[in-house]
C-alpha cells in the first residue's frame, strides 16, 4: 500500500470518527457526513475514481508521494 492509499484511509477515518461523534453529541445530522463518506469509498472502489485521491495527489498534503 503507497503513502496515498493510506493518507485516504486516515482521512476517511477520520471524517466517520468525528461525524459520529458530532451525531451523537450535537446533531443526527452529521450522520448524513458518516453515509457520504461511506458512499464515496464505495462508488470509488467501482469507478477508481476519488476526490479526496485528486486533492491529496494536487496539493500532496505534506506527504510524500509512494
Amino acid at each position: 500500500m503507497n503513502k496515498t492509499e493510506r493518507t485516504i484511509r486516515l482521512f476517511a477515518g477520520t471524517l466517520i470518527t468525528i461525524s459520529i461523534l458530532l451525531g451523537y453529541f450535537i446533531s443526527p445530522y452529521w450522520f448524513l457526513l458518516t453515509l457520504f463518506v461511506g458512499v464515496n469509498m464505495t462508488q470509488s472502489a467501482f469507478t477508481r475514481w476519488c476526490l479526496a485521491e485528486i486533492i491529496i495527489k494536487k496539493y500532496n498534503l505534506g506527504f510524500k508521494r509512494g
